[in-house]
């Protein structure tokens, strides 16, 4: 074959779903749905080109999403799907694929096997769609809310994307739609059949769920958490004295004070011992490791870039942060009155809800250097998820 393209849509709007976020870049599982729909088809060894179509004013989201992936540039979609597939699939045009496979961003859990599947079958029919039987009775009503009968669901199906096509035939269905004015197909499947095409059916997967509202992103999130099943926990301690200055760095935010907290960075004893902890849950040393003192580059650097910097490292194994818990041992200075802004900044900067965050403080009873004000203490621990892989 002289190639396999995909075409990924996501120029919706997702209105049923709300927000001003469009549907297709919304987090699920600390990933956007597009990232988690590109990502698949760039991995996936059959693959030799991935299309994007999207809307112009969604293209900085896009260029979030789509960071560091080897897609082609994407293209601007129409009003309706099938002018945004059409596009998609006039910028393929020139490269003329053997097969191409349309995909819709708001399935962001189909599976490299199902991938398989669909080029399979386009390679030996021409025209091939996944599907599900339907399990459930289904009925026709009318008008007034009343069954007008019972349909036999043995020859119903539930049909999913991607689907698969010989290029050349659905990028002339297309044509030919757009010239006679035939707009109002809802998948490319039902296109090919008004073109002539026979469609063969192969097997889909449950687990290709489209997102549509606000509970499908509620059940989408628990599966993206459930494919997280390494969870790890690591813990961090740091310590840093008082010196002379006029402010501190707790937490990201800069508090006045009548010493600074001595160090190399900006000594932020509270993002050391986060960092520490992410890195401890992933084994992949400490803060110092990563960013010796005996480096000049970082001084006087903020600790924002540290803390960047492992859940990045978490980012990369293809896990997520579930929980950050800080303890400050100190007399001064008060951490009540400045807790919500650590923790929104922590938030912030791990990329989770807030809720996810807890920020403390104790005390040492006079006792020791921290009850003596001579510097601060830091425990921290964190509880990461990562996929799960066979030891």
């Amino acid at each position: 074959m002289a190639g396999v393209a995909a075409v990924i849509v996501a120029a919706g709007r997702g209105s049923r779903v709300g927000g001003d976020l469009p549907k297709q870049f919304r987090p699920i599982g600390g990933e956007s749905m597009l990232r988690r729909a590109l990502s698949m088809f760039v991995e996936h060894g059959e693959v030799t080109h991935v299309q994007p179509v999207i809307r112009p004013e969604d293209l900085q989201n896009y260029r979030m999403a789509a960071a560091e992936l080897d897609v082609l540039l994407p293209v601007f979609g129409g009003a309706t799907r099938q002018r945004s597939v059409r596009a998609g699939l006039e910028a393929l045009a020139d490269r003329k694929p053997d097969i191409v496979l349309i995909h819709d961003a708001a399935r962001p859990f189909a599976s490299a096997t199902l991938v398989s599947r669909a080029i399979a079958a386009a390679a030996k029919t021409g025209a091939a769609i996944p599907a599900l039987p339907v399990t459930d009775t289904v009925k026709t009503v009318d008008a007034a809310g009343l069954v007008d009968k019972t349909l036999d669901r043995a020859s119903l199906r539930l049909v999913q994307t991607p689907q698969g096509f010989a290029f050349p035939a659905l990028l002339d269905a297309h044509r030919r739609a757009q010239a006679q004015g035939c707009e109002d197909f809802t998948d490319d499947a039902a296109l090919a059949e008004w073109a002539g095409l026979k469609v063969s059916v192969f097997a889909g997967e449950p687990g290709n769920i489209k997102i549509t509202n606000e509970d499908d992103f509620a059940r989408a999130e628990a599966t993206a958490f459930a494919t997280l099943g390494d969870i790890r926990t690591g813990t961090g301690i740091d310590v840093h004295a008082f010196g002379p200055g006029g402010h501190i760095t707790l937490g990201g935010i800069r508090i006045p004070h009548s010493q600074s907290l001595v160090g190399h960075s900006d000594a932020d004893v509270a993002l050391h011992a986060l960092v520490d902890a992410i890195l401890g849950a992933l084994a992949e040393g400490d803060i110092g490791a990563h960013f010796p003192p005996s480096d000049p580059q970082w001084r006087n650097a903020s600790s924002d870039r540290f803390l960047a910097f492992a859940v990045e490292r978490v980012k990369a194994r293809g896990g997520r942060i579930a929980h950050l818990d800080l303890t400050l041992v100190c007399e001064t200075p008060k951490i009540g009155p400045q807790r919500e802004a650590m923790r929104a900044k922590i938030a912030a900067l791990a990329g989770v809800a807030i809720e996810r965050i807890a920020v403390k403080a104790t005390t040492s009873e006079k006792l020791g250097f921290t009850g003596r004000g001579e510097g601060i203490a830091a425990y921290a621990t964190a509880t990461i998820r990562l996929p799960w892989s066979a030891p």
